[in-house]
């Protein structure tokens, strides 16, 4: 007989997140009802976005309680069913959480094609952060050929497909990332036409250098003191996505922006969205998606845990910048 093995949510956090925040537990599997399907999940997806989930702040979800599921989407197998549409060897992707196997009823659940597009890159470039990309870059951003795009953790899951997008586009872009490593990886694998290691002892004079014509688009992954030292170079009219804020996660008070007189001075356009709000267009963004990492004009990289125990460790590194990439956990 099967069994299940789950992380769940021991103890809340407010401030730095520790492997003690968490518990793997083993777990009866239920039998599964008419209209239901049974998943193995093969990939897990580790995401920011975990973060806001077991701290006490007010966020656009609500919280993984204590002793539940810890929150996340895999992409995994059918191993039973009692579903029409849903059956046996079909490949999905679903939000079951830290767990091996997770019980649907077909809501939400995304059925994967055999189409070319790597099983992995659903929880990735042609997944929720890609979409995510797309949605900031295209509904919100809308750059313009000629402009210059400056992007925030760049080498990430979401920022490296921005940055792509909009050199397809015809923009200038210029990454901002931690450490030479995938400072280099931005230029010379994702083809940016600039990365600035925010580590560097130089940045602010790298920066300088790097935006002394100006920034149009800024699409913000981080927040803080990037954030605040972008300001001084945005040109009139320009517009800044905010996607996410994972300098301040934890410490909250790193988030402090100083240089906030350049809103007016600039007229800047400060946005912050969430992906989740425009489910009309993710068939649209999946699809335009898939066909770039397809034809190969959209790269990308991984990071990959192995085993559901090294999910905690893998979120903690998440936070602390030590992924290359889009993070995931693989479980088979």
């Amino acid at each position: 007989m099967k069994k299940n093995k789950q992380v769940i949510l021991k103890k809340r956090s407010n401030l730095e997140i520790l492997e003690s925040n968490f518990e793997v537990v083993d777990a009866e599997i239920p039998p599964i009802n008419v209209g239901e399907f049974l998943i193995r999940a093969h990939y897990l997806s580790v995401d920011p976005y975990m973060r806001g989930r077991i701290d006490e702040e007010k966020s656009y979800a609500e919280k993984v309680e204590i002793g539940e599921v810890m929150v996340g989407t895999v992409v995994g197998m059918v191993v039973e069913s009692s579903h029409d549409k849903f059956l046996v060897g079909d490949f999905v992707e679903a939000r079951t959480g830290w767990q091996l196997y997770g019980i649907c009823n077909g809501s939400g659940i995304r059925k994967l094609k055999n189409d070319g597009v790597p099983l992995t890159a659903n929880l990735g470039t042609v997944g929720m952060p890609g979409v995510t990309a797309w949605i900031g870059l295209n509904v919100h951003a809308q750059p313009i050929k000629g402009e210059t795009v400056v992007v925030s953790a760049a080498s990430g899951a979401v920022g490296s497909v921005v940055g792509q997008l909009s050199k397809l586009k015809g923009c200038r872009v210029i990454g901002i990332a931690g450490g030479h490593t995938k400072c280099d990886y931005v230029v010379n694998e994702l083809g940016f036409d600039a990365c600035l290691n925010y580590k560097d002892k130089d940045f602010q004079k790298n920066l300088r250098d790097t935006c002394n014509e100006g920034v149009d688009v800024y699409f913000d992954n981080v927040g803080g003191i990037i954030l605040d030292s972008i300001l001084n170079y945005m040109n009139p009219f320009s517009r800044i996505v905010l996607c996410g804020q994972i300098s301040g996660y934890s410490d909250p008070s790193a988030l402090t922006v100083h240089n906030f007189r350049s809103f007016l001075i600039n007229r800047i356009q400060l946005k912050g969205f969430i992906c989740s709000d425009h489910m009309d267009l993710w068939r649209l963004a999946l699809s335009e998606l898939g066909d770039l990492v397809k034809s190969g004009q959209l790269k990308y990289k991984e990071s990959i845990a192995i085993g559901l125990d090294s999910a905690p460790k893998a979120l903690i590194g998440l936070m602390e910048g030590k992924n290359f990439g889009k993070q995931l956990v693989k479980l088979l």
